[in-house]
């Protein structure tokens, strides 16, 4: 009798496929294919489908992402080679959907997993709250995973694990600066500023705040920050260059930009805490925010210039098929009568239960 496996199908099957690639690597002449994962995720209508579409080459109108979607990207080598195939993964609904992370972030993709979070530029007072959200989210998943992996490893020490989880995270270069006062993400990751075209109106103070709070935010977990526009061929050109950096492998360029009163363009590992300063207030003192680490001292600045809206909403539109993105006038109408058809049969059949047991 086959042993029962509590891994997904998803989670066997890429297993297989990884498995019939090393053993017929000989014969295709030791050309393999390569397979990543890239998973994006970030701020709710912030761009993240048509910045995706851009940097894949597809001329096609973005839609509203229903919760979760895939898609693949595949791209040549060489003449007469293997395609290598990026696997997209993209989360919908802002911080909603956050759940969601377990689909895309498995034993499996770990070993081959990208992160890309993609923050709205114009809506500032969203921006901490979406970040802080979805990255606690991807982070915890990634732990789980590393955590089970080592536990299997002290039951079964002789055993072959299909995973390569680093538990540890990711391991920096020993010249990596303030190498030892950063937390990297357990995986490369990408933060992009979208709608920089709308952002770039903002009073110079304000676009000062959001600058050098995404500057520390981006060295801190070693990650690399663009902000970009779709409306910019230009910008879309060097967000394209990160994108398949992550997706294929491809060299991501040496272009690289602190000035505050441009994009920002910062490759991870050339940025310091020297270079970004301290956060940047005039009208507190520091010491009055009672920080518990400078990651929540930038936090408690970033919210007094731009208070965070309420989440409350985020969590009554649970349920996307309340959500207004995804409204459908012909059949929410006939939801909206079904439910009442469905009130009125519960109260019925509750009238009738009582009638029953006065009856016994």
């Amino acid at each position: 009798m086959p042993r029962i496996s509590s891994d997904t199908l998803w989670e066997l099957a890429a297993a297989e496929i990884h498995s019939r690639e090393a053993e017929g690597g000989e014969e295709n002449g030791g050309e393999t294919v390569s397979e990543r994962t890239v998973f994006l995720m970030g701020s709710k209508a912030g761009g993240k489908t048509s910045i995706l579409l851009r940097c894949l080459d597809r001329d096609e109108p973005s839609k509203p992402t229903l919760a979760l979607e895939y898609t693949f990207g595949r791209r040549a080598r060489g003449h007469n080679t293997p395609k290598d195939i990026a696997h997209l993964w993209e989360l919908g609904g802002g911080t909603s959907l956050s759940d969601l992370v377990q689909i895309p972030i498995t034993p499996v993709s770990i070993r081959s997993l990208s992160v890309i979070l993609i923050l709205d530029l114009s809506k500032p007072n969203a921006l901490w709250g979406t970040m802080e959200k979805l990255l606690q989210a991807a982070q915890a998943q990634l732990e789980k995973i590393s955590s089970k992996e080592a536990q299997a490893k002290k039951t079964k020490p002789g055993a072959k694990h299909q995973t390569a989880v680093h538990s540890a995270g990711r391991v920096l270069p020993k010249d990596y600066p303030d190498r030892e006062l950063v937390s990297p993400f357990p995986v490369p990751l990408l933060i992009i500023g979208s709608k920089y075209d709308v952002f770039q109106e903002f009073d110079s103070d304000k676009r000062k705040v959001v600058s050098k709070t995404l500057r520390f935010v981006a060295h801190y977990y070693a990650a690399s920050l663009i902000f970009t526009s779709i409306k910019s061929e230009s910008l879309m050109s060097k967000t394209k260059s990160f994108f398949t950096h992550l997706a294929f492998g491809l060299d991501r360029g040496k272009t690289m930009s602190c000035d505050a009163t441009k994009p920002l363009i910062i490759p991870a590992g050339s940025d310091s805490f020297s270079q970004i300063g301290s956060p940047p207030t005039t009208d507190v003192d520091i010491t009055s925010l009672h920080a518990k680490n400078p990651k929540d001292l930038w936090k408690k600045v970033y919210e007094r210039v731009f208070p965070q809206e309420n989440t409350s909403e985020q969590r009554e539109l649970k349920d996307p098929a309340k959500d207004p993105q995804y409204s459908e006038p012909q059949i929410d109408a006939m939801r909206a009568q079904k439910d009442q058809e469905l009130d009125q049969y519960k109260r019925n059949a509750a009238k009738s239960w009582k009638g029953l047991e006065l009856e016994t």
